[in-house]
C-alpha cells in the first residue's frame, strides 16, 4: 500500500544573495586570513548558481560570530521557514495543522531543544495529542531519508496524515576566522531554505496523485570524514575531506543500481532521476554515473541557480519544479550526505 504525496511546499527566507555580490563580500573578508583564495575565487562564477537566500543580511557575514549567535539566528530563522513552508503545503492539501497526526521535522544546520516543530507548536495549532519526530544528522541526504520515513509512517498507520518538514540554514555555518578550503567551498555554495510535504496512505483527490512506493540506503564503508560537520567554539564547521564529484562519477552508479534492483526498475526501464544539485560538478557527475546525457538534469540545474545549494530541502525544490513541468510515470528521487550515504526514494504520477 504506498504513502500519497497530499501536498508539497517550499520556502525561502527574504535576504537574497547573488553570487557575484557573494565573491566580493567573502574576498574582502577572508583573502586576508586566507592568501589562497584568489586560486579558488574563480569557482564561485563557475558554480552554476545565480543567487541564494540568506537568513540573514550580508553585512551580518562581516564580523566574526560564535556558537551562540549562530544558533539563535538559526532559531528565529528555522523557526519562520517552518511556519511558512508548513502552512503552505497544509493549503495546498486542504487541510489545516489540526488534521496532523505526526510531524517529521529534519534539520542539521543547528540546535533546537526543544525541536522546532514543538517551539512553533502553538503558533501552528497542532493538536495537543500530535506525535513529534525530530532528526538531525542526515545533511544533505535529508530530503530523500525524512521523506521516506514519512512515508513509513503513513504506510504503518492506515489514514494518518504525516507532515514533513525539513529546514537548513547553510549560510549560518560562514567562518571569517580561520577560514579552511571547505569553508570557502561552502561559501561558494551555500543557502538556506525550506520545504514541507503532506503525506497519508489515503489517495488524495489528485486526477495524477504521486505515490510513494519505498526507500533505499547505500552506506559507503569508511567514509565518515567525506562530508559532515565538527564542532568548535565558534559552532558547525563544515567538513569536505575529498572531492565529491569524483567520489560520485566511481561510486554512485553500483548504488543506484542496488536501489533499482530493490524497486524492481531498472535503468534501461527510463525512471525520472530527481537528484540533489550539490553543485555544477556534482550534478554533470550524476549525469556520468548514470549515463543520463549532458544537460539531463535541468530541473536540477534550475533550482542549484536560483537557490544554490541548502542542503536537505534542495531535493523537494527539484521535485516540486519537476511537478510543475509535467513529471509522470516512475521517478526516484536520490541525495548524498553524511555517512557516506546514497538515500533515494521511489515514487510515482499518474500510473
Amino acid at each position: 500500500m504506498p504513502a500519497y504525496l497530499h501536498g508539497l511546499a517550499t520556502a525561502v527566507p527574504p535576504h537574497v544573495i547573488e553570487q557575484n555580490e557573494a565573491l566580493a563580500r567573502s574576498q574582502r573578508i577572508l583573502e586576508p586570513v586566507y592568501p589562497q583564495f584568489a586560486a579558488v575565487s574563480e569557482s564561485f562564477l563557475r558554480a552554476g548558481i545565480d543567487r541564494r537566500h540568506s537568513i540573514v543580511p550580508l553585512t551580518w557575514f562581516d564580523r566574526p560570530k560564535g556558537w551562540q549567535e549562530r544558533n539563535a539566528a538559526y532559531l528565529t530563522g528555522a523557526s519562520a521557514l517552518f511556519v511558512e513552508a508548513a502552512r503552505k503545503a497544509l493549503a495546498s492539501a486542504n487541510l489545516t495543522a489540526g488534521d496532523i497526526d505526526c510531524i517529521v521535522t529534519v534539520s542539521s544546520t543547528g540546535i533546537a531543544t526543544p525541536s522546532l516543530e514543538a517551539m512553533v507548536h502553538a503558533e501552528m495549532g497542532f493538536r495537543t495529542d500530535v506525535k513529534r519526530v525530530p532528526v538531525f544528522g542526515l545533511g544533505c541526504a535529508g530530503g530523500t531519508s525524512g521523506l521516506d520515513l514519512a512515508r513509513s509512517l503513513a504506510e504503518a498507520e492506515h489514514g494518518s496524515r504525516i507532515l514533513f518538514v525539513c529546514i537548513e540554514l547553510c549560510t549560518l555555518s560562514f567562518r571569517s576566522k580561520t577560514p579552511q578550503k571547505s569553508d570557502v567551498v561552502a561559501t561558494m555554495l551555500f543557502g538556506d531554505g525550506a520545504a514541507a510535504a503532506v503525506l497519508s496512505s489515503s489517495p488524495p483527490d489528485h486526477a495524477t496523485p504521486v505515490r510513494l512506493h519505498g526507500g533505499y540506503q547505500h552506506l559507503w564503508p569508511n567514509t565518515l570524514n567525506v562530508m559532515g560537520w565538527d564542532l568548535d567554539e565558534d559552532g558547525l564547521v563544515v567538513v569536505f575531506d575529498r572531492a565529491i564529484p569524483p567520489f560520485i562519477s566511481s561510486q554512485f552508479r553500483e548504488a543506484s543500481l542496488g536501489a533499482l534492483a530493490h524497486f524492481n526498475l531498472t535503468l534501461h526501464s527510463g525512471p525520472r532521476f530527481v537528484c540533489h544539485p550539490g553543485g555544477a560538478k556534482v550534478i554533470s557527475a550524476l549525469e556520468d554515473a548514470l549515463n543520463l546525457g549532458d544537460g539531463a538534469l535541468e530541473a536540477e540545474r534550475k533550482v542549484l541557480a536560483n537557490y544554490g545549494n541548502m542542503s536537505a530541502p534542495t531535493v523537494l525544490f527539484v521535485l516540486k519544479e519537476a511537478l510543475k513541468a509535467g513529471l509522470e510515470g516512475p521517478f526516484v528521487m536520490a541525495a548524498l550526505g553524511p555517512g557516506f550515504t546514497a538515500s533515494f526514494v521511489h515514487a510515482s504520477r499518474g500510473t
